[in-house]
C-alpha cells in the first residue's frame, strides 16, 4: 500500500484530480489501513462512485465493477460456465474414448468458468479494488450472500470445490439510500456519508474537471447550482451535472450565464420534465436569486 498516513491518502486523492475534504480522506484511509468494506452513501451524482476509482488509480490497481440491480443473483455475482462452449467441447469429442469421468473434470474446469466481479476480484493477481455499485438496488438474499464472501472470502463452486481468495480485495460500496441496508451490512463496513458540496468545494471541482473554463462562468453556473438544489425537484441534480453543464458551456466558448441560455441547455442539468417545468417558469426568479442579472448588469 502506498499511502502510509492520512497526508499520503489526501495527496493520492489530490493527485488524481478528486477535490476531497478531510473526512473523505480519513474513510478512505483507515478502510485501506484496517482492510475493511467502504460503504459511502449519499445523493446521486456526488462522487461516490468516484472515490473508488481513484483510489484504484491511486494505488495503482485495477478497478473491478460490480453494477448492482433489482434481481442480481449470486450467479450473476460470482461466475458463469460458458455452456456454449462446454456443448461445443463435447461435439468434438464424440468419438473420442474418453470416460464421462474425464470429460466432466475438462467441461467443469477453469477453461469454461466464466468469472464474474467478485470471483475476479477474489483470485486476482494483485489486490484490486472492488466497487460494489448502488448495492440498495439489490434484494436483501443478496445482501445475505454478500455478508458471507466479505466475511470468508472464498466461494464454493459444486462441481470444483471452494476457491479462497488469493488477494484481498479493497471493497467499495456505494448507496443511494433507495431501501434500508441491514444493520448486518453496516456492521461490517466502515461508514461515509457525501453530501452536496458547498459553493466553493463544487467551484473547486469544476475548475478542476474544466480548466478551461472562464473565472466568471463558473462561479455563475456553480452559484446557479446551489440554488438550483434548493427547488422541491424530482431529481436534483448532483456535482456530475455541474460538471457535465460547465463543459458543456466550456466548449461553446462563452463567458457569462444569461436567462436563455440557462433555458435552452437546462436540459444537460435536469432530467424530468416536471423539474424542467417548474424550473422554467421560476427561472427569472431564480436568476436573480443567485446574482446573474445584477452581474450582466
Amino acid at each position: 500500500m502506498k499511502a502510509k498516513s492520512l497526508e499520503d491518502v489526501q495527496k493520492l486523492l489530490q493527485e488524481q484530480g478528486y477535490i476531497s475534504e478531510r473526512a473523505i480522506a480519513m474513510s478512505v484511509f483507515l478502510a485501506m489501513k484496517l482492510s475493511k468494506p467502504l460503504l459511502i452513501e449519499g445523493p446521486a451524482g456526488v462522487g461516490k462512485t468516484e472515490v473508488a476509482k481513484v483510489m484504484a488509480r491511486a494505488l495503482d490497481t485495477d478497478l473491478i465493477r460490480l453494477q448492482c440491480y433489482e434481481g442480481l443473483d449470486s450467479t450473476h455475482a460470482l461466475y458463469e460456465w460458458n455452456y456454449q462452449h462446454q456443448l461445443l467441447f463435447l461435439k468434438m469429442q464424440e468419438g473420442e474414448k474418453r470416460s464421462p469421468e474425464s470429460l466432466e473434470e475438462t467441461i467443469f474446469s477453469e477453461r469454461f468458468l466464466l468469472k464474474r466481479p467478485i470471483l475476479q476480484a477474489i483470485t486476482h493477481h494483485r489486490d484490486p479494488v472492488l466497487l460494489i455499485d448502488e448495492i440498495d438496488r439489490a434484494d436483501e438474499e443478496f445482501e445475505s450472500f454478500l455478508l458471507e464472501v466479505l466475511s470468508d472470502w472464498q466461494v464454493t463452486i459444486p462441481e470444483t470445490g471452494t476457491i479462497k481468495a488469493s488477494s484481498r480485495p479493497q471493497v467499495i460500496l456505494t448507496g443511494n439510500r433507495t431501501r434500508e441496508l441491514s444493520e448486518a451490512l453496516r456492521r461490517r463496513c466502515l461508514y461515509l456519508w457525501i453530501d452536496y458540496p458547498e459553493f466553493e468545494k463544487e467551484l473547486a471541482i469544476v475548475k478542476t474537471r474544466v480548466p478551461e473554463i472562464d473565472e466568471r462562468l463558473a462561479q455563475q453556473v456553480c452559484s446557479f447550482m446551489q440554488a438550483l438544489r434548493q427547488m422541491k425537484l424530482e431529481k436534483v441534480p448532483g456535482v456530475a451535472e455541474t460538471i457535465d453543464w460547465a463543459r458543456a458551456l466550456a466548449a461553446m466558448h462563452l463567458t457569462h450565464l444569461d436567462e436563455e441560455l440557462v433555458a435552452d441547455t437546462l436540459g444537460i442539468v435536469l432530467k424530468d420534465w416536471q423539474d424542467m417545468r417548474h424550473t422554467q417558469d421560476s427561472l427569472s426568479d431564480l436568476l436573480e436569486k443567485t446574482g446573474v442579472r445584477s452581474k450582466l448588469m
